[in-house]
């Protein structure tokens, strides 16, 4: 009799454990897109001890001892015991389709999620909160100042990234040009791709110098936590004075120092799509 009370309890118990954790998930479901990184971590914390839980709920009771199979008198053949076959039976006490419905609720809350550009951004940059950034083959298509002097490409692909690093950094761009008329076309060119309006940005924290040189004068008075080039030279010349660089190349090279990057593009390194 203790025996039997005891199991009611533990399939009692196991049944509350699935009804929990699909009332917990339908919760999670409805809020899961309003919450930040950092409750998701939370959240995913809880879940893992929910799913503890359950798979500990899960497991099955110690089996009951096998009564012996009593004969009928005058050695009846076993046809004539009355068996229930269509009673539905799980090993952890939970009906089947309790059972399916709570573990794909669980499967389902934990599916990988695709992180969003501005997440993706910001654990790129480390909580970095300046950035400074050449123009010439980064953020516009020409990769020489003679290029500018005849047109000025904005990349559309590259804007995007653009946009949410000033929406967490102080962002600085920065290039060398050959004559004024350059320096118009290259400040037109980004005000037609929505730069100072759509973003953080102003015209004032876009610079212009005539050497290179120059270029690497400004980014080391400026001081910041990132800077993102594509002369490998600048690069190591500030390595040591830049927490964190990331060096723009056509193919990928080697790390010249432990804080410099290599990426073919800026969108690929911040993993855009």
């Amino acid at each position: 009799m203790a025996e039997s009370s005891k199991d009611d309890l533990v399939q009692l118990i196991k049944r509350f454990g699935a009804y929990l954790t699909v009332r917990m998930s339908n919760i999670f479901s409805i809020s899961f897109h309003n919450l930040n990184a950092r409750s998701v971590g939370a959240i995913a914390g809880l879940a893992v001890a929910i799913v503890f839980t359950w798979r500990l709920l899960r497991s099955p009771s110690t089996p009951q001892r096998r009564q012996p199979k009593r004969q009928a008198p005058g050695g009846a053949s076993s046809s004539s015991i009355t068996s229930h076959t269509n009673a539905p039976f799980s090993p952890s006490g939970v009906l089947p389709s309790e059972d399916a419905r709570a573990q794909n609720v669980v499967d389902e809350f934990f599916q990988q999620v695709k992180p969003t550009l501005g997440q993706i951004v910001r654990q790129k940059l480390s909580e970095g909160r300046k950035v400074t950034c050449r123009l010439l083959g980064v953020l516009l298509e020409e990769t020489s100042p003679e290029e500018l002097q005849k047109q000025v490409t904005v990349k559309s692909s590259v804007l995007e990234v653009l946009l949410e690093i000033t929406k967490y950094c102080d962002l600085y761009l920065m290039e060398r040009v050959l004559d004024d008329e350059s320096e118009k076309k290259v400040l037109l060119a980004l005000e037609e791709a929505g730069v100072f309006t759509s973003g953080g940005l102003v015209k004032d924290k876009v610079l212009f110098c005539s050497t290179e040189i120059g270029r690497a004068s400004f980014v080391r008075q400026l001081e910041p936590d990132w800077h993102i080039d594509t002369n490998l030279e600048i690069v190591s010349q500030l390595a040591r004075f830049i927490k964190y660089e990331l060096h723009i190349s056509p193919t990928r090279t080697e790390r010249t120092a432990s804080n410099v990057f290599s990426s073919p593009s800026l969108e690929q390194f911040f993993g855009s799509v």
